[in-house]
């Protein structure tokens, strides 16, 4: 309308008025642009600090987002192990199946009915004795003093095989066997890296069910190095236990890592079956 009334007007009045519409307009753009860009500067404020945010929660559940402790240390779960199921993954239809063996039935089960605490001790003094050959991370087992390997193996392949309902004979031990320390020293070589999250059937192959045997107890021998399962809506973990055996179905239900040791020394040997007798190894035996 300013315009319209503009061209009716005639002789120098209209150009002074002109300049003063155009003032008007441009102070008023100009006045817009600043509650624009004040506007957007607080979104990109926003923005970044989402962002941030959700950049520090991801790096954080690394170690700090267990939401659920399945087992705690000082809990002693005897004689009945605590057994939690999990649907079994669909990658088992790529592999052959091995009726009796092959997983019906998938989860994860803590027991702390199988090894003794005594036993599980015994085996450090092993350790420190030389009774053991010790690599620069894992050790070779051959005895333990007053129990056999094999005992101890046949009682753990016994426990998997009543959890999952199998016939224990069509379970086969496999390699990886093996004995780990872990401290908070930096890791040397990748290899070291244990916190990595991991399925045990994608990185062994041979692997069907998997066991840990736990020799160190979490809190006083050592902090960091719960075990934790990485569900897609939660973190699960259980906290070592001198004596304490833990084992689940190797497949991808169960991925999993351990937390960062930040104090003390970890103990713990894993204990491995495969329903391949292809991929079976004997007990350790003496050197």
């Amino acid at each position: 309308m300013a315009v319209t009334r503009l061209r009716n007007i005639k002789g120098p009045h209209a150009t002074e008025i002109e300049r003063k519409i155009k003032r008007g307009n441009t102070l008023r753009q100009a006045s817009w642009w600043r509650g624009y860009r004040g506007l957007a500067a607080l979104l990109l404020v926003v923005l970044c600090t989402c962002a941030g945010a959700g950049l520090l929660l991801h790096l954080s559940s690394l170690d700090s987002d267990i939401t659920e402790t399945l087992v705690r240390q000082r809990e002693l779960v005897s004689p009945q192990p605590r057994a939690y199921g999990v649907p079994c993954s669909e990658d088992y239809d790529n592999y052959k199946r091995y009726p009796g063996c092959t997983p019906q039935k998938c989860g994860r089960v803590v027991t702390d009915g199988v090894v003794t605490r005594e036993e599980a001790l015994a085996s450090i003094l092993d350790l420190h004795s030389g009774a053991l050959s010790m690599g620069k991370q894992f050790v070779n087992i051959y005895r333990w003093e007053g129990v056999s390997v094999s005992n101890v193996r046949g009682r753990i392949q016994a426990a998997i095989a009543e959890a999952f309902g199998l016939d224990p004979e069509l379970m086969y031990l496999t390699k990886p066997t093996f004995f780990s320390r872990i401290n908070s020293t930096a890791a040397r070589t990748q290899h070291d890296e244990y916190w990595h999250p991991h399925i045990d059937k994608v990185t062994y192959g041979s692997f069907d069910y998997t066991s840990l045997l736990y020799l160190s107890d979490y809190g006083s021998d050592f902090t960091g190095g719960r075990f934790i399962f990485m569900d897609h809506n939660a973190n699960r973990t259980v906290e070592p236990r001198t004596g304490r055996v833990s084992f689940f179905s190797s497949g991808s239900e169960n991925l999993h890592r351990v937390e960062k040791v930040t104090w003390g020394t970890r103990y713990a040997i894993t204990v491995s079956f495969t329903c391949d007798p292809e991929h079976a190894i004997s007990d350790p035996a003496l050197p």
